[in-house]
C-alpha cells in the first residue's frame, strides 16, 4: 500500500495559533505540504509563519485571522482567498475550547456560547464552506478534533461535552453524507493533552490549569499532531474513522492515575 504524499497538498488547519493546531501545522510542514491556518490571535500565527519559514525554507505558508463562529466573517474569508489557496485538500477543524466546570444550574451562559459557537458552529461552518469544493475536486479529508467528552459525560462537564457529542455526530453524519465521494472523514478524540486548553477553560487560573496534569504524563499536542499526520498519510482507499488516544495513566474521561 502506498502512503499518500503530502508534498504540496493545501491544509487549513483552524485554530493554528497554539496548542493542537500549531503542533500540527509544523507536524505537516515537515511533510512538504502547504498550509492555510487561521486563528483569532493573528500576531501568534504570524510568529509561527516566520518559524516555519526559518526552518524549512521552501514552506509555503498563508495565515489569515478568523473567528470561526462568525458566519460571515467564515463566508467571507474563505471567499477573498487568493485562488492558488482555495483547493483544500485537508481541512483540520482544530478550533475549539471549554469555559467553565460547573453544575449546569451554575453555568454562565457566556461561556455555553462560546463554547457552542467555537466548537459546533464554528466546525459546521467551516466544513460547510469547505467539502463542496472538495467534492467537485473529487479529493479532500476532513479531520475534526473531538474529545474522549464526545464518548463520556462527566460531572460540571455538561455542556462542552454536549458540544463534543455534536462533532461526533456531526462527523458520522458527514462520512455517511460523502460515502459516494472519494472524501474521506476521521474524528480524533484524545484523553488529556497539555495544552492552553485547561487555563482557557479556568479563564486564565494557571495554577488550577496546572493542578490538572500533575501526577502523571499527559499527552502533548504533537502526539496529537503525528497521530493526524498518520491519519491523513494512509493509501487513499484507507479511512481512519474513528481514534481515541488517551495517556497511558487514563482509562476513561475521569480516570486517571497520579502518582
Amino acid at each position: 500500500m502506498t502512503p499518500t504524499n503530502l508534498r504540496d497538498k493545501l491544509v487549513f488547519i483552524t485554530g493554528a495559533s497554539s496548542g493542537i493546531g500549531q503542533a500540527t501545522a509544523r507536524a505537516f510542514a515537515a511533510e512538504g505540504a502547504r498550509l492555510l491556518l487561521c486563528a483569532r490571535r493573528v500576531e501568534r500565527l504570524k510568529e509561527l509563519e516566520a518559524a516555519l519559514k526559518k526552518s524549512i525554507l521552501s514552506i509555503h505558508v498563508h495565515s489569515i485571522q478568523l473567528d470561526v463562529g462568525d458566519r460571515a466573517a467564515v463566508d467571507a474569508t474563505l471567499d477573498s482567498l487568493p485562488d492558488e489557496w482555495k483547493p483544500i485538500d485537508i481541512l483540520v477543524n482544530n478550533a475549539g475550547l471549554s469555559r467553565g466546570l460547573d453544575k449546569l444550574q451554575e453555568g454562565l451562559i457566556k461561556d455555553w456560547e462560546e463554547m457552542l459557537d467555537t466548537n459546533v458552529k464554528g466546525l459546521l461552518y467551516v466544513t460547510r464552506k469547505v467539502v463542496p469544493g472538495m467534492i467537485e475536486r473529487k479529493r479532500g479529508h476532513i479531520v475534526n478534533i473531538g474529545s474522549i467528552a464526545g464518548h463520556e459525560v462527566y460531572p460540571k462537564g455538561n455542556v462542552y461535552c454536549a458540544s463534543k457529542h455534536a462533532v461526533d455526530a456531526i462527523t458520522k453524519g458527514l462520512r455517511l453524507d460523502v460515502v459516494d465521494t472519494p472524501l474521506r472523514v476521521t474524528t480524533i478524540d484524545p484523553g488529556l493533552v497539555e495544552t492552553e486548553f485547561s487555563e482557557v477553560r479556568f479563564h486564565g487560573d494557571t495554577a488550577r490549569a496546572s493542578a490538572v496534569y500533575k501526577g502523571f504524563e499527559p499527552l502533548q499536542a504533537s502526539d496529537i499532531a503525528e497521530t493526524i499526520l498518520w491519519c491523513a498519510t494512509r493509501p487513499a482507499h484507507v479511512q481512519i474513522a474513528e481514534i481515541i488516544i488517551f495517556p497511558t495513566s487514563q482509562a476513561s474521561a475521569t480516570t486517571v492515575h497520579r502518582a
